[in-house]
Formats: structure tokens, C-alpha cells, sequence
């Protein structure tokens, strides 16, 4: 791998996280049953330590089908991650008085980015983790939560993952994520600061979808 290990998973967990290509017709359904009982720390573990079942899996068949492995993500985490606030945070003063609409375009163009620069990394790393839950801390008067966890693999060290979740439409959803103290709101933020500084939210949104700008650089 051309990239340290730590720094292709982080790339991969936020890729995870943000995917919203668009399901195709063999993508399999998320399950949402039992989501709105579900606690911040249940919907962490269960969601992450599916992904990496599956991906362990259907490895071969995610090589072989590129699309087949951006619609599984967009199943398992469309409904789990609040994308357009987290685009607001990402956009922090550049997004005062954006409309819904200008934050959704953004939204879109940074996750297909991602998604384009590291979906690939998905796979190329062993996925046989095993994830362990090590807390969960109410924030601001239990209306968000952050809940700790560590990815454990044999011969490594354990890597802490905090995910930063808060209440919306009845049902936890993740806002950040935090690999090893690192926030991908926080490093997106800086990296779109001096662009959004120059262009407006739609022109940044379009040079994301042409490739002019990439999320990660």
C-alpha cells in the first residue's frame, strides 16, 4: 500500500461514512427495523462490524464489481449518517445563509470525491478487526453523543475510532468521525477553507464533481 496503514483506514472509515452513490438494483436493503430503538452504541458496532464481515466475504466479488461495493456501503450507512449537517459543520462560516439545497449539492460532490479517492482502499487492507466499544459520553445534555471504540487486530496496535452522533428524524445518526483523535469535520473544513474563501459553495461543489478539487489532498 502507498499510504501508511493508519492514515488508508482513516480515509476508508470517513469513505464508509459519507458514501451516498446511488443504490443499484442489487444492492440489498439496509436494515432500519430496529434502528429507531437502537442505541448510539449498538448502531456503531453492529453497522461497522458488518461492514467488515461482508467486505471480508464478498472481497472478490467487490474487486470485480466496483459498483456492487459503493451500493453495499450506500445500504448499510445512507440512513445512519447525517451528511448535510456534517456539510454544514464542513463548510462552518462559508455556510451561514446556504440554502438547503447549495449544502445538499456540497454534500453530494464530497461524498462522490471520497468515494472516487478512496473506495478502492476499502479493500485493500486485511478486515479480519475486531471492534471494541470502550465508552459512550453524553454531549450537550444527552441531545448528542460521543461513543469511543477501538479496531483490534492481531500483531497491531488497537486504533481508536470515535464517532460523534446526535438525534435527527427520531433516530441516532453520525455527524464526525474521529480516527486517533483526528476529526474528518475539522480536516475538511481546513482543507475547504481557502477554495470556499474564493468560489461559492456550488463552485466548490462542481470542481469536487470534475476532479479539479479532491477531498484527502
Amino acid at each position: 500500500m502507498n499510504m501508511p496503514f493508519r492514515t488508508l483506514l482513516a480515509a476508508a472509515v470517513t469513505t464508509a461514512l459519507l458514501a451516498t452513490a446511488p443504490v443499484v438494483a442489487t444492492a440489498a436493503p439496509a436494515p432500519q427495523a430496529a434502528a429507531a430503538s437502537a442505541t448510539p452504541s449498538t448502531l456503531v458496532q453492529d453497522n461497522f462490524s458488518r461492514i467488515l464481515s461482508t467486505l471480508q466475504q464478498r472481497r472478490a466479488e467487490f474487486t470485480a464489481d466496483r459498483g456492487k461495493l459503493r451500493a453495499f456501503i450506500n445500504a448499510e450507512f445512507n440512513q445512519m449518517f447525517d451528511r448535510e449537517y456534517s456539510a454544514r459543520l464542513v463548510l462552518g462560516r462559508h455556510g451561514r445563509g446556504a440554502s438547503d439545497a447549495d449544502v445538499a449539492t456540497f454534500a453530494d460532490a464530497l461524498a462522490n470525491s471520497l468515494m472516487s479517492r478512496y473506495g478502492d482502499s476499502l479493500l485493500d487492507f486485511n478486515s479480519d478487526f475486531t471492534v471494541r466499544l470502550t465508552g459512550e459520553t453524553p454531549l450537550r445534555d444527552g441531545r448528542m453523543v460521543r461513543v469511543a471504540t477501538e479496531l483490534e487486530r492481531a500483531g497491531g496496535e488497537p486504533i481508536p475510532v470515535d464517532y460523534l452522533m446526535r438525534q435527527h428524524g427520531g433516530q441516532w445518526k453520525v455527524f464526525d468521525v474521529m480516527v486517533e483523535g483526528v476529526s474528518f469535520v475539522q480536516t475538511y473544513r481546513n482543507q475547504f477553507d481557502g477554495p470556499l474563501s474564493r468560489g461559492s459553495i456550488a463552485q466548490v461543489a462542481a470542481d469536487l464533481r470534475a476532479g479539479r478539487l479532491q477531498a484527502g489532498n
